[in-house]
């Protein structure tokens, strides 16, 4: 690799901006890719699925094989509300690969002894989201029940365009919650985003499973070609 483009590569992947090295493997030329050039390259189809699986791979285009090294952001996950799903969710996360951070402002819920080696934020959500510089590729959920303390955090969470973002409550709990979140600032298509119920439809019952649930939803948000969501919705 040549030394400019290992420069460019740094800058983009210190920037958590994702990046694909394209190699052709016969000639061993090399080109760099951005994230905000994917759309307009050759190679679209093939970056975006390489990229949505979060995987380095060999293709061949127009009787050339190159080998796609894909440089993707650590996925993160914020978790809102140190609850009993949220007990059962972090271990599931982590598992995944999701670098996990509890926040809840609630100190009888957010201690060391119900998340132990967990980073946990005892702020409420205008002080403890900032300093995390949530971006895109960051799953948002949001399991309090307690309007004072989600509320914030959604808003927060639409601005910086997280590509997941749930929460907990039934239908009419959304309702009253979309209506609040308008009165904030947020749009109908703010509001779209939010998974709500959170979770597939599985027919969880316990914590565990609602956690199972929802890393599902987040896998499949994640994973899934868009129009394949689109028409599942």
């Amino acid at each position: 690799m040549k030394l400019a483009t290992l420069k460019e590569l740094n800058t983009e992947r210190a920037a958590r901006r994702p990046v694909i090295l394209v190699t052709d493997t016969a000639s061993g030329e090399q080109r760099l890719v951005k994230a905000t050039d994917f759309a307009a390259d050759p190679l679209s189809a093939e970056l975006s699925k390489q990229l949505r699986m979060g995987k380095s791979g060999n293709v061949e285009v127009g009787g050339k094989k190159l080998f796609l090294n894909v440089y993707a952001p650590t996925a993160r996950m914020v978790i809102v509300g140190a609850v009993h799903i949220s007990q059962a969710l972090v271990p599931l996360a982590r598992s995944l690969g999701y670098d996990v951070t509890v926040v809840d402002p609630r100190t009888a819920f957010a201690s060391p002894e119900r998340f132990p080696d967990v980073p946990l934020i005892a702020e409420w959500p205008d002080v403890a989201l900032p300093p995390l510089n949530i971006d895109h590729y960051t799953a948002f959920v949001a399991l309090t029940h307690d309007p004072k303390i989600d509320d914030p955090a959604l808003l927060h969470a639409f601005a910086r365009d997280c590509f997941y973002i749930g929460a907990l409550g039934s239908r009419k709990t959304h309702a009253k919650r979309a209506e609040r979140l308008k009165a904030h600032g947020a749009t109908d298509a703010d509001i779209a985003r939010i998974h709500a119920p959170i979770g597939l439809s599985i027919g969880a019952v316990s914590p565990s499973e609602i956690a199972v649930s929802i890393m599902a939803e987040i896998t499949a948000t994640l994973r899934l070609p868009k129009e394949h969501k689109e028409a599942a919705a």
